[in-house]
């Protein structure tokens, strides 16, 4: 029978099935790392989606309102302050976003910076790691306006920290690949993933070297049967992003708990791995490679204890919610309202405000931890 000629490339699913069927099965972490981040067909870095908004599969706070980078906007002009008088006035500062998707933050904090700290705005760059190529292109298009101020890298590639600077990111660290383990007759296993008839399974093996590292330096317990995801990219990035500055600070927005929460909670008994599809959570995360959203919670002991290791101290950590509200939204709110004539425009800000606000809106599922590096004699003085 006569074909076109065109070569037909395998879908993600079956570059998987097949490297199973070559090599066996292989940890969740790798089939999470292709299912979200595979060059051609993952997740994050389809040409033909955008995860975020209404069409896509979640809301982010950025996306959801303006005000939720206004407010971070006072809040870093508020840290620049607090470090230029600790530092002796130094002439710059570098802002570094982790994932930011396409630049919805970026956009909303460097307008308001330049709108009302300029002396902020005149004093700052602002670095992107974004892993999407298309991703990018979208950013670098709504940024345009800030070029002179942007700059495009992967963080791993800079190897010269910045003497004054603020890592921040926002629903980041739940969506890095994660390790599962489960308690099975008194010993700790680890879920790979193997093919069967076509479709992904569940397969138990023992654990990696580095994931019964990890699971021995914090003395888990699980209890039979009991199963807990191991994100050891987080561990990777709170180290990297310490890195990229001498005096700052690194701002995590994210859903979380402490271990001990993570671990007694009867409702994670079965982990915290979720899947998200047009804002529908799917049963099988094994299902749709590269289509559906994979995530799971942030340990913040372990985010607070990897930090230490890398000289930074934890100052702060609350609801998100909580913190927009101490760092002024309202009078951003009120702020916005009295500048615009538009009645429209003027009632979704006061929609999207209840959003950050409220105990049941968006914002009240996260929470913030700000993390510190600073000199010893710059701890002191502020003590």
């Amino acid at each position: 029978m006569p074909t076109s000629g065109r070569e037909v490339t395998p879908s993600l699913a079956e570059r998987l099935r097949a490297r199973i069927e070559r090599d066996g099965p292989i940890s969740f972490h790798d089939w999470m790392q292709a299912a979200l981040y595979d060059e051609r067909e993952g997740y994050y870095c389809r040409l033909d989606r955008i995860p975020q908004g209404r069409a896509g599969d979640y809301r982010t706070a950025p996306e959801t309102s303006p005000l939720f980078a206004a407010t971070f906007a006072w809040y870093f002009s508020k840290l620049f302050a607090e470090l230029f008088f600790e530092m002796g006035s130094p002439p710059a500062w570098t802002i570094f976003e982790a994932g930011a998707g396409g630049g919805k933050f970026a956009h909303g904090v460097l307008k308001n910076l330049q709108a009302h700290y300029p002396e902020v705005f005149s004093a700052t760059s602002y670095v992107i790691d974004e892993v999407s190529p298309a991703t990018r292109r979208r950013a670098a298009a709504r940024l345009s306006e800030f070029a002179q101020r942007l700059t495009f890298r992967r963080f791993d590639e800079i190897n010269n920290p910045a003497t004054v600077g603020v890592v921040f990111s926002n629903e980041l660290i739940d969506a890095f690949p994660v390790h599962r383990v489960i308690m099975r007759n008194g010993r700790l296993r680890e879920f790979y993933v193997g093919s069967e008839e076509n479709n992904f399974i569940w397969v138990e093996c023992d654990p990696d070297e580095r994931v019964a590292e990890y699971c021995g330096r914090v003395e888990l317990r699980l209890a039979e049967g009991q199963i807990a995801e191991i994100n050891l990219a987080a561990e990777e990035f709170i180290s990297r992003a310490a890195g990229l500055f001498a005096h700052g600070y690194l701002i995590t927005v994210d859903y979380g708990a402490e271990r001990s929460e993570l671990l007694d909670s009867p409702g994670r008994f079965n982990g915290t791995l979720r899947a998200f599809h047009r804002h529908h959570l799917i049963t099988n995360a094994l299902a749709r490679a590269g289509e559906q959203d994979l995530t799971s919670t942030v340990d913040w002991t372990q985010i607070k204890e990897v930090g230490r290791r890398a000289g930074l101290r934890a100052v702060r950590l609350e609801r998100l919610d909580q913190f927009l509200l101490s760092e002024g939204l309202l009078q951003r709110l009120s702020e916005m309202l009295s500048q615009t004539q538009d009645q429209v425009e003027a009632s979704r800000l006061s929609t999207s405000a209840r959003e950050m606000i409220m105990p049941h809106g968006l914002a009240a599922s996260f929470q913030v931890l700000v993390q510190e590096k600073l000199s010893l004699a710059s701890r002191q003085v502020l003590r």
